[in-house]
């Protein structure tokens, strides 16, 4: 119906205002100091300089930085990725809505992110295609970002495509800290954490996190949530091991996307009617997530390193959603339930040597994944969330195993190469409907290629050129994978193409610039009325980078990182919500007489809602202001105003 035909947003839920008081030197102080089984390392912001990576789009992000800016979501520090933008939508419960390099990774797809060594993104999800929920993150606790893009380094297996990040935790604390934020709407968040040597060589760290928020919308969003960590670790950066027990739990009321038209009209079913408004206010949800984990780690002597993980995760998520409202059940509404419950049990292992090949010094690593899922999920009618028929309910057992190795070699003395290959096998075995379950299985060799010339110019303004390639994969759901008619294939490849160059031409300035490609054997769709992530036509995207870090002086950092991409289906049709253009431009002033200040403005350009490109979204522009001042060495207040020009934004906009 041509009454459902038009963009349907969800508006943003700033401004707001939040205050918040830190007592004790906790992680998230502006010292960047990084501590490591009593081996202490002091780091800048970034480790992103001449010599540091194989790619010009790859890099590391340190603690000092993450404290420095205002978040109004977990899942929000990935902005400090070059080029990611992190929204939400349907509560603040429900994993978030990620753009990069011309993707709406939905809320992962594509891009693969761990937290401790732990996969975040969920394959054959109740919602989509490797669901990436960040909000069990704990910003205070984490110690670095290291991210990637591309499909060009051996170590990225499933979804890392477009990117990557693997976020590491701290396994112990300067001091114990405690932390209370107040803020608009209802906002309200405590977070307290310490550490202690509890016998020679042993130490453990404990966290937990409760946050309460009703947010803007007319309907209370009523968000409960608790998150908690406990770590032992022992040993030394060299030789150590560390064990984590998490534990995440949320529900939530979501306000979800609505017709734009309704808005405009201002008034539904004789009533007046806003943004903040809500067509069915039962709609939100509820998910847990609980993981043991462990890691150990050995340098040898002669340079090897070895690592070994292992990790065991239980997962649900009860979904209720409401997009068309009445168009199809007019008596009871449209809402639907989703439901994901599973359990999960994997492990990484990896082990580095030096070695001579052809009288060349060889630094070469080798390395193993495994992941299995065993996941209960479904697709029901419901109303008011009671579930009132069953669409499809499936159980899934899904292997992922990869194995990978890679070299790296100098060939001169200013050019280095690394060479990489990857083989990854998924095999599924869906119990469903008869004429839809079954088998299924795809093995997939990804070779990687990396090229690193210089530095050059090293007395002027110091430069790195890089050449990039690979071929990478994303799976699919894998309920179509083993459907009667028309599957899809259990393995997509993905090939990219990168030319790069990174340089310091003033002291304290770091520039990079990235001019990418990357084709994708089809595209992953999800939809939601029917319960699956399909997979449509083949696509190219190509685009620009341009990321700098400038620090003139200590007290002063300045990031300015820009993003063009241009995103087609191979038929020339347009990608829908495939944005064309992000922007970050972020200052931070740091330690002047106990102040520190930071603000930051993020652009969110316009892209095509559908293919043949008549109908767009508009752009987003929004400034967040953080102001902080520092009570002698334990304390700290801190204000963070976000969308500090009250402009009139939508979080996603759909058609």
């Amino acid at each position: 119906m041509s009454s459902y035909t038009l963009p349907r947003r969800r508006p943003s839920q700033l401004p707001a205002f939040i205050v918040s008081t830190l007592l004790g030197t906790a992680a998230t102080a502006a010292s960047a100091a990084e501590a490591d089984a009593g081996t202490i390392t002091i780091r800048g912001h970034y480790d992103n300089a001449v010599g540091s990576s194989d790619a010009a789009s790859q890099g590391v992000i340190g603690a000092g930085l993450l404290s420095s800016r205002p978040a109004l979501r977990p899942g929000e520090v990935l902005e400090f990725v070059p080029g990611v933008i992190v929204t939400q939508h349907s509560g603040d419960g429900k994993a978030n809505q990620y753009f990069l390099r011309g993707f709406n990774l939905d809320h992962g797809t594509d891009f693969a992110t761990t937290v401790n060594g732990l996969p975040v993104n969920m394959p054959t999800h109740g919602h989509g295609q490797g669901y990436s929920d960040l909000n069990f993150l704990m910003p205070e606790l984490v110690q670095r970002i290291e991210y990637r893009k591309g499909p060009y380094f051996a170590a990225g297996g499933d979804f890392s495509s477009a990117g990557a990040a693997d976020i590491r935790y701290r396994t112990r604390l300067d001091a114990p800290f405690a932390l209370v934020t107040l803020g608009e709407n209802g906002f309200r968040r405590g977070v307290a954490g310490g550490s202690f040597e509890a016998t020679p060589g042993l130490t453990l760290l404990g966290a937990f996190e409760a946050q309460r928020t009703d947010g803007p919308w007319t309907v209370p969003e009523r968000l409960r949530k608790t998150n908690a960590v406990f770590t032992a670790s022992g040993g030394t950066a060299e030789r150590g091991w560390s064990a984590s027990l998490m534990d995440y739990r949320a529900r939530w009321t979501a306000t979800d996307q609505v017709p734009e038209r309704l808005i405009d009209a201002g008034t539904w079913d004789g009533r007046p009617f806003g943004r903040f408004d809500s067509l069915d206010p039962t709609t939100g949800g509820d998910t847990a997530r609980s993981s043991l984990s462990g890691e150990w780690h050995d340098t040898g002597a002669d340079g090897s390193r070895t690592r070994v993980g292992a990790w065991l995760m239980r997962y649900r998520l009860d979904l209720n959603s409401n997009f068309t409202y009445a168009l199809e059940r007019p008596a009871d509404g449209d809402q639907f339930k989703q439901r994901d419950e599973r359990r999960v049990f994997g492990g990484q292992a990896s082990h580095a040597f030096v070695h001579m090949l052809g009288g060349l010094e060889v630094r070469s690593e080798v390395g193993a994944t495994l992941r299995h899922d065993r996941i209960d999920v479904g697709l029901y009618n419901s109303v008011a969330r009671q579930i009132t028929s069953v669409s499809r309910e499936d159980r899934v057992d899904e292997t992922m195993l990869g194995l990978y190795g890679q070299s790296a070699f100098a060939l001169a003395p200013r050019l280095r190469a690394v060479l990489g290959l990857r083989a990854d096998h998924v095999r599924v075995e869906a119990l469903t409907l008869p004429d839809e379950g079954g088998r299924s299985s795809a093995t997939q060799l990804s070779p990687r290629l990396s090229m690193v010339a210089g530095p050059f110019f090293e007395g002027v303004a110091k430069t790195e050129f890089f050449v990039n390639a690979g071929r990478g994969m994303h799976s699919n759901d894998a309920r179509g994978t083993t459907a009667s008619t028309d599957p899809a294939p259990p393995l997509v490849a993905q090939r990219g193409f990168e030319l790069g160059a990174r340089s310091e031409p003033l002291p304290g300035l770091q520039t990079s610039l990235a001019l990418w490609e990357l084709r994708s054997a089809s595209e992953l769709i999800y939809v939601g009325d029917a319960g699956v992530t399909e997979a449509s036509g083949a696509s190219r995207r190509r685009g620009l980078e341009w990321n700098n870090r400038w620090v003139p002086v200590p007290w002063f950092l300045l990031d300015a990182d820009l993003a063009w991409t241009r995103a087609r289906f191979v038929n020339g049709d347009r990608i829908p919500n495939s944005v064309e253009r992000v922007a970050s431009l972020a200052t931070t002033l740091r330690d002047l007489g106990g102040f520190s200040a930071s603000l930051q403005w993020r652009y969110l350009g316009p892209g095509p809602l559908i293919e043949d490109n008549s109908v767009r979204s508009r752009a987003s522009l929004t400034t967040n202001l953080r102001l902080g001042y520092r009570f002698g060495a334990r304390t700290e207040l801190t204000l963070d105003v976000f969308n500090l020009a009250d402009r009139r934004v939508d979080d996603i906009q759909y058609f």
